[in-house]
């Protein structure tokens, strides 16, 4: 629509956001701009309407967290008080020598007909409720908030370490712990304002009183000396003015005031304030008999007003009777409900299937110390380091460890869940440091136990033997360290087990930022989701990292017709990571030591696989298997004592047959194919296991 060929559609529509500012500025410009008498009368009825809606949003609200814009609301309305006054003050004194009606009807009907006409009184009142609102309300208010202010601060690190230790512990979810931070400071920053906020309505109040001084001498003065009216006459209208100019701003100022006061003595609980007093007198239906039995006492008594007493009497008591019975009412059903048992007292609902965490640390109770601070307990700083360091070096966001006690566990011991089931344990003494032994070195005393990582042989010593063990060529631990090295080791152990569905969704959501093209291009249409979870999978069980997802995608969709069977791909696969692969196996570096295979041997494990990538099931004749395995073991053991890394180079089509097996018996061994190998590698076989593969029998 058009409007003096302006389109009204290229104009912005109104919103809050927009017109808080406005106001604001209007309100200013009140103190500058005459306003007439009509207008004054709008505005001094909105100020009325304004201060009544806030009182009864203080009173319905269940909380504070409900009107946290309060405070800020308290001074912008205190402004407005101030801007109508300034307003009315200049025409009252302008305009008031026409008579009563001069600035509006609304003074006029505070001025002249609420308190008839008496001067006198009008100035009383006025004086009484400005005391009311600045002695009483304000300044009760204003300690209330100053107390809660300070108990807020000083209770915040205590709600906050609680709201840590829930989180560590397993009983809220990240989102819920943010939200309680934000509650928690929220509460602090709402207390504190109040207590600065009430300096305001105070000082308004204070004003208020000046004003009206003001006004009544400005207006005796302005009337008698510039418009020579009588000084009775003068008296008379300008104090019929004045007493209405303060009336009107003053009622709203102590309706603001206690509504600030309901605001800041409420305590939160699921009810409105009016629910609270209904339940609670309700709860108390002895103290409303009570009550009825005094005032039917003094109802009797000659000389007292016997129809007012024994009518207030009668209504106590029939209160205290209807609160009665249904406390009587509540208290039945509750022995019904209890009569019925727990099955049929409440219907389960889905909300109480527990939900299985993918990974949980359950700490015995002397080793709770370790997370007692939270976040800033060594213990959590470290497990956010493991977890950031995966992302880092595997390519995908393991879920967050939930930690608990569990008061079964014996009194120094932890155990690992995944998915709910134990998948190791371990023990952790906090009071003293893992030595962990060198072979060779000296023997140091202590409590001689088992690294819980790699199972080498290591102490538990007192803390003033370190310099000692050290010096005796040990490696000395925290015992935080001892947990987080294990949970880490475990955690990359079974890292195909933490990639889920939804990981994996996670991980092509946040991969599709960069790569939009290639994603709609080929998931799901060429490669399914559960195929790339299936892939992805295959590479972490052989400690593949899978943070080149772009190469591992392309090369998928090159091969859809073996994507049934995703194991016929993984050679591809494999084989476009090979530097990746190599890098992270054997180093940097042209120059590798590694264990050969017997090539009879390997025919032999040809033969068992058939025309597949693997053996069927992963299962080749027992004799080949055993023979092999043993092999391996030796061959391992050789080679990490010489500091080497355990790797044996096969054939591309025995590999995958091979790893599967040698990583049952010996989980550090990796299996390479020696295409994977650059061309510009320099093998020296260390040692070529299953020499005698035609004696296996």
């Amino acid at each position: 629509m058009k409007i003096l060929g302006l389109d009204t559609a290229m104009l912005p529509s109104p919103s809050a956001q927009s017109a808080i500012p406005i106001l604001v500025l209007l309100v200013l410009v009140m103190m500058l701009v005459p306003l007439p008498a009509l207008l004054l009368d709008v505005l001094f009825t909105f100020n009325i309407a304004l201060s009544i809606i806030v009182l009864f949003t203080a009173i319905n609200i269940k909380s504070f967290k409900d009107f946290v814009a309060f405070p800020t609301f308290l001074l912008l309305t205190t402004l407005l008080r101030l801007s109508l006054n300034v307003a009315s003050t200049r025409i009252v004194l302008m305009e008031g020598h026409k008579g009563t009606d001069a600035a509006g009807k609304v003074i006029e009907a505070f001025g002249v007909f609420l308190i008839g006409g008496n001067f006198a009184v009008g100035i009383v009142i006025f004086i009484v409720i400005t005391i009311i609102n600045f002695v009483v309300i304000t300044k009760g208010s204003g300690r209330v908030a100053e107390v809660s202010a300070r108990f807020a601060l000083d209770s915040m690190p205590g709600k906050q370490m609680a709201i840590d230790a829930d989180l560590n512990a397993g009983i809220i979810q990240q989102d819920e712990a943010k939200a309680r931070r934000a509650d928690v400071a929220q509460e602090a920053d709402f207390f504190g304002s109040m207590d600065g906020a009430s300096k305001f309505v105070r000082g308004d109040a204070v004003a208020g009183i000046m004003i009206l001084v003001i006004n009544l001498v400005g207006g005796l003065l302005v009337g008698v000396f510039q418009y020579d009216m009588p000084f009775g006459k003068a008296l008379a209208t300008f104090a019929a003015l004045t007493i209405g100019d303060g009336l009107v701003a003053q009622i709203p100022a102590l309706i603001i005031s206690t509504a600030a006061g309901i605001l800041v003595t409420r305590v939160a609980t699921e009810d409105d304030f009016s629910g609270q007093v209904s339940k609670q007198f309700q709860a108390n239906s002895n103290a409303l008999a009570v009550v009825a039995g005094v005032l039917g006492i003094l109802g009797v008594i000659p000389g007292m007003p016997h129809f007012v007493f024994i009518g207030f009497a009668v209504l106590f008591g029939g209160l205290a009777f209807l609160a009665h019975q249904k406390t009587v009412e509540r208290e039945e059903a509750a022995a019904v409900a209890a009569q019925a048992g727990p099955a049929g007292s409440e219907e389960l609902e889905w909300k109480d299937v527990p939900i299985v965490e993918p990974l949980c640390l359950e700490l015995a109770y002397r080793l709770i110390p370790l997370v007692d601070r939270g976040d800033e307990s060594d213990l959590i700083k470290r497990i956010k380091a493991i977890r950031r360091k995966f992302v880092t070096e595997v390519g995908f966001l393991i879920p967050s460890v939930h930690i608990r006690d569990n008061l079964q566990l014996p009194a120094e011991s932890y155990r690992v869940l995944l998915y709910g089931a134990e998948v190791s344990r371990g023990q952790c003494l906090p009071d003293r440091l893992l030595a962990i032994q060198p072979n060779g070195s000296e023997v140091i005393n202590g409590i001689a136990v088992k690294d819980p990582t790699f199972g080498m042989p290591a102490v538990w010593i007192e803390r003033a033997q370190r310099d000692d063990a050290i010096t005796k060529g040990c490696t000395v631990v925290e015992p935080a360290v001892v947990l987080a090295t294990h949970l880490d080791h475990l955690i990359r152990q079974h890292s195909s087990e933490l990639l889920g569905r939804q990981e994996t969704q996670d991980l092509l959501d946040h991969f599709k930022v960069s790569y939009p093209k290639l994603v709609d291009d080929v998931i799901p249409k060429v490669v399914s989701v559960a195929n790339l979870q299936r892939i992805l999978q295959m590479l972490l069980d052989e400690n593949v990292p899978i943070k080149d997802l772009r190469t591992i995608i392309e090369v998928a969709s090159e091969h859809p017709d073996k994507l049934n069977n995703p194991i016929d791909v993984m050679p591809h696969i494999r084989y476009a990571l090979r530097r990746t692969i190599v890098q992270e196996t054997l180093g940097e570096g042209p120059n590798y030591q590694v264990l050969g295979i017997q090539p009879e041997f390997e025919r032999l494990i040809e033969q068992s696989i058939g025309t597949g990538a693997i053996a069927p099931d992963g299962v080749i004749e027992p004799s080949l298997a055993r023979f092999f395995g043993e092999e391996v073991i030796k061959g391992v053991q050789d080679m990490e004592a010489n500091n080497l890394v355990p790797v044996i180079v096969s054939g591309t089509r025995t590999r995958m047959t091979l790893a599967k097996i040698a990583r049952r018996v010996c989980p550090q061994a990796i299996v390479l194919a020696l295409g994977e190998l650059p061309p510009s590698a320099n093998l020296t076989f260390y040692r070529v296991i299953c020499g005698q593969a035609g004696n296996t029998n």
